[in-house]
């Protein structure tokens, strides 16, 4: 009877739908939740045993054994048909966790769909209202200390209050110049969040958090649904779905990587990168509030190029490249010979696209900051002309 059941499960796990994970697409899954008859990978199977099996009850498809009543059930029901049921009323703004993104977005995802039965019960996503007020956990602008902040999301805004009782903000923040993403590796805070807009010609940064999972991403979720609604309106013939890329960005590459100064002779210096879609800024530290500098990353047909090695009459270092556009060769060099090429092959994709007018529109604003000009408002996070 076991041997027969074991069998039925593998062969289960092979039809459509069934062979990927059934919350963030991962191929081959290896578990189930047999009572909500989905097939799982091994971290959304740890996820699901924290829902408690009340919620969910998990089992190995190869190690566990099965009885004809959880065969019948995987049966009767399987990914798809569970999709159906928990996932009827996703809203446009929800980003949808893939593999390897981070883990509260794929945690409160998991919880969303089967603990509070979120896109279930429409009532529930608190999130698609135009207006959020709470509490978060405010990184200092100078120190690595945290400090409660109320925030509030109105009027296509953002803003944080210095006190509770404050009636000004300290700082006003319009939806549309800001671009948020989760940072819970680099601010060892597993709800962390960075918050990015351009302040008087440069970038800030504001890193945040909460200790509860679930509040981080519904601010998560509200800025990119009002992002969204404004779209909407400044974009009535677009369809939801061509919007949706332009509502948050990830940065495609961030990390410890040394460089020059832009003479020969300069020392190399040790410094944070992030490469956030054609910007490169590089920091200090992890959690700067301000870039040292940003460079804009054009197309390689307008003398923008990359190369390993080190110009003529320049210091080498170990794992050294060169970022050459028209206006200065930078000179970096990395820890390892693999992040080298992972650098190099990230900035090198960012100059095979062509511009698009938002990236013009950047460039201008990096332009404006080098000349000192820090009273221009210009935003990096704009939107296309669609």
């Amino acid at each position: 009877m076991g041997d027969r059941n074991s069998r039925r499960i593998c062969e289960l796990v092979k039809q459509s739908g069934n062979s990927d994970c059934a919350d963030c697409g991962f191929q081959n899954p290896e578990w189930s939740s047999f009572n909500i008859g989905v097939f799982l990978c091994t971290t959304c199977a740890t996820w699901h045993r924290r829902l408690g099996t009340h919620v969910s009850k998990v089992k190995s498809l190869k190690l566990d054994k099965w009885d004809d009543e959880q065969v019948e059930q995987m049966e009767a029901v399987g990914n798809l048909q569970a999709k159906q049921h928990y996932e009827q009323h996703i809203p446009a703004c929800y980003r949808i966790p893939h593999a390897g993104d981070p883990p509260v977005l794929l945690e409160q995802w998991i919880r969303a769909k089967y603990e509070r039965q979120e896109f279930i019960q429409v009532d529930k996503q608190t999130y698609i209202r135009n207006s959020l007020e709470g509490t978060l956990m405010k990184k200092a602008k100078d120190e690595n200390k945290y400090f409660p902040r109320k925030f509030v999301i109105s009027d296509n805004s953002l803003k944080y209050y210095s006190k509770e009782n404050s009636k000004e903000p300290k700082t006003t923040i319009q939806l549309s110049e800001l671009n948020v993403c989760l940072a819970p590796a680099k601010m060892n805070q597993d709800n962390g969040m960075q918050l990015s807009y351009m302040c008087d010609g440069s970038t800030r940064h504001i890193y945040v958090y909460h200790e509860s999972g679930e509040i981080i991403i519904q601010w998560y979720m509200a800025i990119r649904s009002i992002k969204l609604n404004w779209l909407m309106v400044a974009y009535p013939s677009v369809a939801a779905e061509e919007l949706v890329p332009y509502l948050t960005n990830d940065f495609v590459i961030e990390g410890w990587l040394s460089k020059t100064g832009p003479n020969e002779r300069d020392a190399y210096r040790k410094r944070w990168f992030i490469l956030d879609d054609r910007k490169l800024m590089y920091h200090e530290g992890p959690l700067d509030s301000y870039p040292r500098g940003e460079i804009f990353l054009g197309y390689k047909d307008d003398n923008y190029s990359i190369k390993e090695g080190v110009p003529r009459g320049c210091k080498d270092h170990d794992f050294s490249f060169s970022l050459i556009t028209p206006e200065r060769t930078y000179v970096m060099s990395a820890p390892t010979s693999d992040e080298r090429s992972r650098w190099m092959n990230a900035i090198s994709t960012v100059m095979e696209r062509s511009l698009r007018p938002q990236d013009n529109q950047s460039k201008l604003a990096l332009s404006v900051n080098k000349k000192s000009a820090r009273n221009s408002r210009h935003s990096w996070f704009s939107f296309p002309s669609l």
